[in-house]
């Protein structure tokens, strides 16, 4: 079992930046690859970005490419998204996602954290 739990979200306001954190304990967490979903509300959860296992390759969705920065330290068993230049199309509950698989679907990822709220306020 993989324990996530998130942290950073709150209210911003559109244009700003907030810093997601997502501490893992349980099983090895380099051994997982490391993935951020957002739901928001009426929609369904979507992929936001993942990054692999080293740390050294990443994917985002588009909506967020440049925008956003996932990253991980896996001494501190912690995934980290940075937000900038937040929208208010970003506002969604964030979900951070463990797998043994490198994907993009929900079905992919084996664990779960229970989300922190984003609210980006124009």
């Amino acid at each position: 079992q993989v324990q996530l739990v998130e942290s950073g979200g709150g209210l911003v306001q559109a244009g700003g930046s907030l810093s997601l954190s997502c501490a893992a304990s349980g099983r090895t967490f380099s051994d997982y690859f490391m993935g951020w979903f957002r739901q928001a509300p009426g929609k369904e959860r979507e992929f936001v970005a993942r990054i692999a296992r080293s740390g050294l390759t990443t994917t985002y969705a588009d909506s967020v490419k440049g925008r956003f920065t996932i990253s991980r330290d896996n001494a501190k068993n912690t995934v980290f998204l940075q937000m900038n230049s937040l929208k208010p199309e970003d506002t969604a509950v964030y979900y951070c996602a463990a797998g043994l698989r490198w994907g993009v679907r929900e079905n992919e990822y084996e664990y779960w954290g229970q989300g922190t709220q984003v609210t980006v306020s124009s």
